[in-house]
């Protein structure tokens, strides 16, 4: 999957910039500011699905910040340092179990292409998600090792 000419436009930092009418990176086929530029910008997901995808978009552009800001604060690390070197490439939702709007639990199992120098790999991971005070928030992941 390419991002086409939003992938290869890089900030100052070293990390890609998305323009409101560019695809999203999540790959969900939808302009940025359609899909996940609200949640970054300030707007709760609506669903376990939709906080996944936003913040597969936040690691592509490099926002810490908002990484931190929807981690559940119970399981969160202390610190959050992105590599600007690392490229998140795709991303293939697999399975989706509730997350629903109303739901207060969620999976979402996918795998996020990436790569790293010459470096590359795919990261399949299974998410919980958990709502609470109207938002969802990313609990803990299971990694896939293979």
């Amino acid at each position: 999957m390419s991002f086409g000419d939003a992938a290869s436009r890089a900030a100052r930092d070293g990390f890609p910039r998305v323009a409101d009418a560019d695809p999203c990176p999540c790959g969900s086929g939808e302009r940025f500011d359609g899909c996940c530029a609200p949640a970054l910008r300030g707007t709760p997901a609506p669903t376990a699905e939709r906080l996944m995808r936003s913040r597969y978009t936040a690691f592509v552009i490099g926002d810490a910040v908002y990484l931190h800001d929807t981690w559940h604060p119970g399981t969160r690390p202390s610190e959050l340092t992105l590599d600007p070197e690392q490229r998140w490439t795709g991303l293939e939702i697999a399975d989706v179990e509730d997350g629903g709007e109303g739901a207060t639990r969620g999976v979402v199992e996918f795998r996020a292409a990436w790569r790293h120098g010459r470096d590359h790999g795919v990261l399949h991971e299974r998410s919980r998600f958990v709502q609470r005070g109207g938002r969802w928030w990313y609990l803990d992941g299971q990694i896939d090792p293979r």
